[in-house]
């Protein structure tokens, strides 16, 4: 049998080899850094809720560089912990993710209260480089260390009658400061169809860039869906339900003529109050061309061949 690699697998020669990974994890625990069998990323405050180590590389061949780690973790929007780009930094470092749950329902098998551990062990971890787009026009490129949605979401063994699935953010506003101002109804939600879920492309991730999730960036478990805007990527998820009608979405049901239920990556649609052909990668001065569903055009577009992508953004 021949396999035939997807566009976003790199050759095995390229993925780090064990002995070089164990000399890092050896200096790692030399430094203090790592504690037992788990790694602690550098942000102080945040909890080791799930180690990141002996994943695979899996990544898209971008010529493009990676976004500045300090630049990924530094400038982000999480409503959460404040509406300023540089608020989510400031404000999350005494968040804690230890102990994390996640509930599981709706039209599925196997429904229930999952921890960190339980809903990710069973699944190898991979490294994945990709792009994130925002709907402000900028954009970053980053390794993302994860596992497939669609893995998660099979050992759940979802009925028929599932058609979507809808993700929730923790609604903690003592632990989440930003979430004692009404910018959105809290708590933040998302939602896929199933067939958006079940996408090789779709991530769930607990790690950037070699380390475990930061809490600015939606640690200790978040979800990356590379053609979509950037939003999309639900962070801090603590709730997942297999339903049958479209769920209702944060920022739909705050602006509903603005932001659209799939919110895919298309330069032919601009945002009622500024462009989207063009966006500012992290880091650069000029302006580059957008492309269309963020450049996976030819992974995705398959999945909207029935749809108005106009009127149905």
């Amino acid at each position: 049998m021949i396999k035939i690699k997807k566009r976003w697998e790199i050759p095995e020669s390229e993925v780090t080899p064990e002995s070089l990974y164990r000399q890092r994890r050896n200096f790692i625990k030399s430094a203090g850094v790592a504690g037992g069998a788990l790694l602690l990323n550098s942000f102080a405050g945040a909890q080791a809720s799930y180690a990141v180590d002996g994943y695979q590389k899996k990544s898209i061949s971008l010529d493009e560089e990676i976004t500045a780690e300090e630049d990924a973790t530094s400038y982000n929007n999480f409503y959460e912990f404040g509406t300023g780009k540089e608020d989510p930094k400031e404000n999350s470092q005494r968040f804690r993710t230890d102990d994390w749950t996640i509930q599981v329902g709706g039209h599925c098998e196997k429904p229930g209260t999952y921890s960190l551990e339980d809903l990710i062990r069973p699944h190898a971890l991979e490294e994945r480089i990709y792009r994130l787009r925002c709907v402000e026009a900028w954009s970053m490129v980053i390794p993302w260390i994860g596992v497939p949605l669609s893995s998660i979401l099979k050992t759940m063994q979802p009925t028929s009658a599932a058609k979507y699935v809808a993700f929730r953010t923790l609604h903690d506003p003592l632990r989440m400061p930003g979430q004692q101002r009404s910018v959105v109804p809290w708590p933040y939600r998302e939602g896929l169809t199933m067939a958006e879920a079940m996408h090789p492309l779709t991530l769930i991730a607990v790690g950037m860039y070699g380390k475990t999730m930061p809490n600015q960036n939606g640690a200790p478990i978040r979800l990356v869906v590379p053609w979509k805007y950037g939003f999309k990527s639900i962070k801090s998820i603590v709730s997942i339900e297999f339903v049958e009608a479209e769920p209702k979405t944060s920022w739909n049901m705050i602006l509903p003529d603005e932001y659209g239920f799939y919110s895919n990556v298309n330069p032919e649609v601009d945002h009622p109050r500024w462009s989207q052909k063009k966006e500012r990668r992290i880091g650069d001065i000029f302006k580059r061309e957008t492309q269309m569903f963020n450049g996976y055009q030819e992974e995705v577009a398959d999945l909207y061949d029935d749809l108005d992508l106009k009127v149905n953004f």
